[in-house]
């Protein structure tokens, strides 16, 4: 029987880098993991979501069938753009297993799969139902989530009491997340040739300004606003792009946002706040906004980040919930009425890095963890 490890290389072995970054898709490893999970006699579900993209789910019968707790984890990967290892070819070295998605997140997924399998082959039936979900493009759009939701709410079955989402936490139970709100920020001027500038109105220049507040703005959230967990919501500007070519003075500029939302912030109000900033400048907000996510926290008496928490101290591990600035599957799960946590193995900081890599240890410790928790889960 194949060990966790060996189904981590052979899922990273498969190239499901997400096609919006130029990639193949989810379907190999989607198959790899239905073969995975019906050979150990689980009730599989396929449900396509977009051509050729489909969602894997596996469900396991509890005790009580009227109860049942939630796995997920995303089957896509980012580009491996930019990468200074083979991506696809899993080495072994210095314990730890590199390649792209080792950490983000086949890492989880194996151990999920190996927790579901082992429960679904041992003699112990688990308090509830339990489903297993790998869904697709979770590193671009959320699409596999969303239809994950829309699946649970129509197939005849109770809503999940619990999600536990497969992310790299470090082994730590993570009951908090930030949401991030995307946008456009935009500077209209008059084009004119550049012999005579004075013809014109140069819109980069009326930019400048505005980038200015917006910084004012992110200094401002620094100071003064915060979350026991997650710290001070951000604002960041990351690109910046105007003008047709250099002999033109430029009748368009334009901003992009990311802004990090804490728990109890909207992506409306923040919009809000922001076009108070800029519109008075002569900006204006791109509507709609590119990307709208608000964030997750799940209370910490929550019976999901109790019994997660008895879990890891039985294991001799931290036990203390966290915080995280990234997103994830999480937080639409939350907003669905599901109360959720993050845990998964790796760090974040190897997420979609030139060298991806996972610590072995902690492949094996999440499996253990997955294997209790749903042992445990619903008693």
């Amino acid at each position: 029987m194949d060990t966790v490890l060996e189904t981590l290389a052979a899922l990273v072995r498969i190239d499901s880098v997400n096609p919006e970054w130029g990639g193949p898709g989810e379907a190999e490893a989607g198959t790899f993991v239905k073969r995975f999970l019906a050979e150990s006699g689980l009730e599989i579900i396929e449900d396509e979501v977009l051509p050729g993209r489909t969602n894997v789910l596996a469900r396991l019968p509890g005790r009580d069938r009227d109860r049942c707790v939630l796995l997920e984890a995303h089957l896509d990967t980012v580009s491996v753009a930019d990468m200074t290892i083979p991506p696809f070819e899993p080495e072994i070295r210095d314990g730890r297993l590199f390649g792209r998605g080792a950490c983000d997140v086949k890492g989880g997924l194996a151990a999920m799969m190996h927790a579901a399998r082992d429960l679904a082959e041992s003699t112990e039936t688990p308090p509830c139902d339990v489903i297993f979900a790998a869904v697709i493009d979770e590193e671009h759009h959320y699409r596999g989530v969303t239809a994950l939701i829309e699946w649970l709410r129509k197939c005849g079955r109770p809503i999940p009491e619990a999600a536990v989402v497969a992310e790299p936490t470090e082994l730590r139970v993570v009951r908090a997340n930030k949401g991030v709100l995307r946008f456009r920020v935009t500077t209209r001027g008059k084009s004119a040739h550049s012999s005579k500038p004075h013809l014109g109105r140069n819109a980069i220049v009326a930019m400048a300004p505005v980038i200015e507040a917006l910084d004012r703005e992110a200094k401002r959230l620094a100071e003064e606003t915060t979350h026991p967990l997650l710290g001070p919501a951000t604002l960041s500007i990351g690109l910046i792009e105007g003008g047709a070519q250099v002999n033109f003075v430029p009748e368009h500029c334009a901003v992009s946002l990311d802004r990090r939302l804490l728990p109890g912030e909207t992506g409306e109000a923040v919009l809000d706040e922001i076009a108070a900033i800029v519109e008075p400048l002569g900006a204006e907000l791109e509507q709609p906004p590119q990307l709208v996510d608000e964030a997750m926290e799940t209370p910490a008496e929550a019976s999901v980040v109790a019994t997660a928490s008895a879990v890891l101290a039985a294991m001799n591990e931290d036990p203390e919930p966290v915080g995280v600035p990234f997103g994830c599957d999480c937080t639409k799960l939350s907003r669905a009425g599901i109360p959720s946590i993050i845990f998964g193995p790796g760090s974040i900081d190897q997420a979609h890095g030139a060298v991806e890599f996972i610590e072995i240890a902690q492949l094996e410790k999440a499996t253990e963890f997955y294997r209790a928790f749903l042992r445990d889960f619903g008693r």
